[in-house]
Formats: structure tokens, sequence, C-alpha cells
């Protein structure tokens, strides 16, 4: 990472779920999920099917104001909301944009909800409104990918459309891969399809002879957090970054768990190794290279940061126009974004409560 004394450009979160910046606080499940499965299924799943437009918007304005606190000014976003598809997109993007956040969204289509599931069925209509949304965002000058959720809540129909809408777009595609046990061999499907540009998700399960193309992004936090195993990012071919997979955007917070969680792997290793995932997330949004973000601390270099908490920006400056100063946001009223927030947050938790 370009650095100069304790200025750098922006940083950027290679994988993202705004949509979950509500989250905390949320109905707790009826029981106490037991595996990556029940995870899933009473918590993130019950949550995307009670969005609708309103709470996405907020949950994107509320999630780019944290990135922003942290000196992340790129998100790579990956969004789901299953009863309020089209236009959520656009939404999330004009709400990042509100703030001055760049970001790649795209919609991760699924097949999940059919009560009938088999990879050879034919492709649902929600798999299909999805796919649209990618469309129409991408067709109408959205900076996005194409997203599927991950291989093994796809039918064979959905996972072959996706990835050729994304090569006619002229895109990659973003999906979860090898995060846990429900897809343990799963992401064979996307073989025949992944090419260089995708962005693979977690590979916590992938083998090491895997020969699956694309950009692999570590999420150590969230694997510890649902209890999926250790990706051993370092033993993969392919590049790595880095995300947080929906929780939050401090990238520095994240570099220091991704070293943490590396070194009691191999006590060898060096913070170096974490600190180069972010150079590929660097890779992956260029533009934050027109960003400039001065921090607290006077040295930002892996070796200080992997062993200093509390480091945050004073000055951030994206594409030329003053963010904040002195720590203080310049034309966004946080107060504001937070008390919206909150209010979208209480509406969502009692829409959870209705859901079965």
């Amino acid at each position: 990472m370009d650095l100069n004394a304790n200025q750098t450009f922006g940083l950027v979160c290679a994988h993202h779920h705004l949509y979950s910046s509500l989250a905390r606080g949320m109905p707790s499940p009826d029981k106490i999920p037991s595996s990556f499965g029940d995870i899933l299924n009473s918590v993130w799943w019950k949550l995307d099917r009670a969005l609708d437009l309103e709470t996405i918007e907020w949950s994107a304005k509320l999630g780019a104001l944290e990135a922003l606190e942290r000196g992340t000014t790129c998100i790579i976003d990956h969004h789901e909301s299953p009863n309020a598809i089209e236009g959520s997109l656009s939404v999330i993007q004009n709400a990042c944009n509100e703030l001055g956040v760049r970001v790649n969204t795209c919609y991760g289509v699924s097949d999940r909800n059919s009560n009938e599931f088999s990879t050879n069925m034919p492709m649902t209509e929600e798999a299909r409104r999805g796919l649209e949304e990618n469309r129409r965002f991408l067709r109408e000058g959205g900076v996005g990918m194409v997203g599927i959720h991950a291989a093994f809540t796809c039918s064979d129909e959905t996972l072959n459309s996706a990835a050729q809408l994304a090569v006619d777009m002229g895109v990659g595609v973003h999906v979860h891969v090898a995060e846990g046990d429900l897809d343990a061999i799963s992401w064979r499907r996307l073989q025949q399809h992944a090419s260089n540009d995708w962005i693979l998700v977690h590979g916590v399960l992938l083998p090491d002879n895997h020969q699956l193309r694309g950009i692999i992004v570590h999420n150590p936090r969230s694997n510890m957090n649902n209890g999926v195993g250790y990706a051993e990012p370092t033993r993969f071919e392919n590049l790595v970054g880095l995300g947080t997979d929906g929780i939050g955007a401090d990238m520095l917070e994240e570099f220091r768990i991704g070293y943490a969680r590396l070194r009691e792997f191999n006590v060898q290793e060096s913070p170096e190794t974490v600190w180069n995932m972010l150079d590929v997330n660097t890779s992956l949004f260029p533009e934050c290279r027109k960003d400039k973000v001065t921090w607290s601390y006077g040295e930002m270099d892996p070796w200080h940061l992997a062993f200093t908490s509390g480091v945050r920006p004073i000055d951030i400056e994206i594409d030329g126009k003053p963010i904040m100063k002195s720590g203080e946001f310049l034309d966004i009223d946080s107060a504001e974004i937070r008390a919206k927030a909150g209010e979208a947050a209480e509406k969502l938790f009692n829409k959870m409560k209705e859901l079965v």
C-alpha cells in the first residue's frame, strides 16, 4: 500500500453486506443455532426476507457512514432482499453516493426459497427477478457485478444464466464459495464458469488444488463468528483479498484480526501477509487511489498497526472533495443518519418477528 507518513489513499472493503448494518439488536432466534445451516435459516435468511426498500436505504447509509468513520471509501457489496428485489441496487448505490462512498454492488441470485429445491429444477421466479435486477442496474450504468448467493442454493439453470449474464455485461461474478459444510462440494459446479474477474468469498473448504479461477476474499472474523473453520488463505495460488462479510467496514480492525488468526495458525507468519490482502483490495477498486485519508497515528505500516488499536481517520477527501476535517464530517449529519437508521431497525425487527 502506498504510504506517506500518516496519509494513505482510501481503504477498500472487498466483501460487505450493507443490508446487515441494522442487524445489531435484532430479535434472537427461537433457539440457539447449533450449525451453520441454523445460523443462515434462523438469522440471516430471516433478516433479508424482512427487508424493504426503506430499510435497505437506511442500512446502506449507516453502513457507508461507519465505513467512512474507519477510513474506508470503497465498498464491494453483495445484496439480497427476496421481498424487495426491483430497484434495490439503485437504492444502495444512491445511499452510498449521497455520503460520498464509492460502491460496487450486486444482487445475489438464489433459488433457496423454493419448497422443492434441487439443482436440476427450473430457475425460480425469484432468481429470475434477481438476474433482471443485476441486468437493469448494470445497463443503467450502475457500478457492480453479477451476484450469486452460493452454488448450493442455486439450480444449474440459475448458475448458467448468471455466468452468461456476467459475460454479456462484461463484469465478473461475486459469489460465496465453500463457506461451510453446506457448500463443501457444490462449488465444483462453478468451475466451468469461473474466470479471473470473479470474486470468490470465503473459500474455507476449498481444497488446495481446487483450480477455481478468481480472487478469493478472506473474512476471518465472520468465519470465526459462524464457526465454519479457518480458510488458511496462504495456501491459495489465487490472489487473496480481505472482507468483513457484513460486520462493518473497519479494514484496519479486520487486518488485525486476520493477522492474529494467521499467527495462531503459523507463529512464523508476518502481518505483511495480511497487509498484502489490502493491496489486492485496492486492485479490485482502484478508484480508491483518488481518495486521501489522514490518520490519527503516524506509522501506517503493518508492523505498527498489527498491535495498535483505535487508529481513526482525521481528514478524508474523496475524489478531491473534503468529507472529513479534523475528525468531523463536513456535510454529513451523522446523528440524523443514526436516528433514522434506528427507526428503520425497529421496523425491520417487528417485521422479522412476524416471519416464520
